[in-house]
This record gives C-alpha cells, sequence and structure tokens, in this order.
C-alpha cells in the first residue's frame, strides 16, 4: 500500500529500518533500535543508521513518529553531530525483543 496515509503511532509500534528525519523533513538515518527502560516504562530513544555509523537520538530529541518515518526536532547541523551510542543500563529493545542482547550495548547511562 505505497499510497496508504501516514499515521500518528507510539514508539512500541516502531520498526527497525523506518527512515528517520530532520526537523525539515531531511531524511538522514534509519531506526535501528527502540531504546526502552523498563524498569520505568520509559522511552529512552533510538539508536539509528546513518552514513556515519550508529548514532542515538535522545527521547527528548524525538517529535513525532509515524507508520514510515520519525520527525526529530534535529537541524541538519545537529543530525550531523549525533553522539555514539554507549554503555547502557536498559534492560530491553523493544519491539524486536530477539535483538534485546544489544540493550546493554546502546543508549545513554543512566548512573
Amino acid at each position: 500500500m505505497p499510497d496508504a496515509p501516514d499515521h500518528p503511532i507510539a514508539y512500541t509500534a516502531l520498526q527497525p529500518g523506518t527512515r528517520v528525519q530532520t526537523s525539515d523533513g531531511q531524511h538522514f538515518a534509519t531506526v535501528q533500535a527502540v531504546l526502552v527502560d523498563e524498569k520505568v516504562s520509559v522511552f529512552d530513544g533510538l539508536v539509528v543508521q546513518t552514513t556515519e555509523g550508529t548514532r542515538f537520538v535522545d527521547a527528548d530529541q524525538i517529535g513525532s513518529i509515524y507508520t514510515s518515518y520519525v520527525c526529530t526536532t534535529l537541524s541538519a547541523e545537529q543530525a550531523a553531530n549525533l553522539p555514539l551510542p554507549d554503555g547502557s543500563n536498559l534492560v530491553d529493545i523493544k519491539p524486536a525483543s530477539r535483538t534485546g542482547w544489544l540493550g546493554g550495548m546502546f543508549g545513554r547511562r543512566k548512573g
């Protein structure tokens, strides 16, 4: 259904491979993993794949999530300077639970 309209979705429905855009609509990455701190049921952010490698987008930098893309609040310059994911004590990655081992590798430190 390529002509189907985009609809807002919750982070829990976000799938790996979804396009990630800057605030002005420029595609700069794809979702690699959705990070969730299950201890407190909080969305922590996204690990994304860019042309420069894997990067971390904090939950505070996510504007809207739709069925086929994520719109961030980042400018193109900010998107180009995203940090590498660092160690994390996050419990799991959603929705791809089979890759839950990555939860300890990506995100930001909570402690």
